[in-house]
């Protein structure tokens, strides 16, 4: 068994200083819903072995967060997940995304995390969806938003065995649906 958790990055500034959209910063709201989501992941799961983390500093500062809420909340004492950053990260689109997963076989991990932006990563999370949770699919096919978390269980046992529509999709949550049912 493994589980996927692809997570959109948290909400960003319209622009960068720089002008690059690789260089968008997460503002105030990003911040605080990247903290309540890493929080609850702490709380509610395993955390990752492995995290995978586009290069665009929007990326980078969620996962910051994430893990340092992560931390906090995990009441067990864990060892740090791998991380790795990755440029084809940005922009990827689905069939890019599932070989970059594909390749975290070769890390034998067991819970994976992809931290990335859409359109790529709401068609992947579509993609990867054949069973699972009806409130669950019915609540990602309007979007993956930002903070937005896709929980896949894969009954395989490498990570070169993961395809389209053979993902059970666990959960959908974001920092708005947690708000919403707060026995999470």
């Amino acid at each position: 068994m493994r589980r996927l958790l692809l997570l959109r990055h948290a909400k960003t500034e319209h622009d960068a200083p720089s002008g690059k959209d690789h260089d968008r910063r997460l503002d105030d709201r990003g911040r605080r819903d990247a903290a309540v989501l890493g929080s609850w992941i702490g709380r509610q799961l395993p955390v990752p072995d492995m995290v995978l983390v586009s290069t665009a500093v929007r990326a980078q500062q969620t996962w910051e967060i994430v893990e340092q809420a992560m931390r906090e909340a995990t009441k067990a004492v864990t060892s740090p997940p791998q991380v790795e950053s990755l440029d084809e990260l940005y922009g990827a689109e689905p069939a890019q995304l599932l070989q970059i997963i594909r390749a975290a076989g070769a890390a034998d991990v067991r819970h994976l995390m992809v931290i990335g932006h859409n359109p790529g990563m709401h068609e992947l999370a579509l993609a990867l969806t054949g069973s699972g949770d009806a409130a669950a699919k019915k609540a990602l096919e309007d979007n993956l938003p930002t903070s937005g978390l896709a929980i896949f269980d894969f009954a395989i046992d490498d990570w070169d065995e993961v395809a389209f529509r053979r993902g059970t999709l666990m959960r959908f949550t974001s920092p708005k649906l947690l708000k919403q049912s707060p026995d999470d």
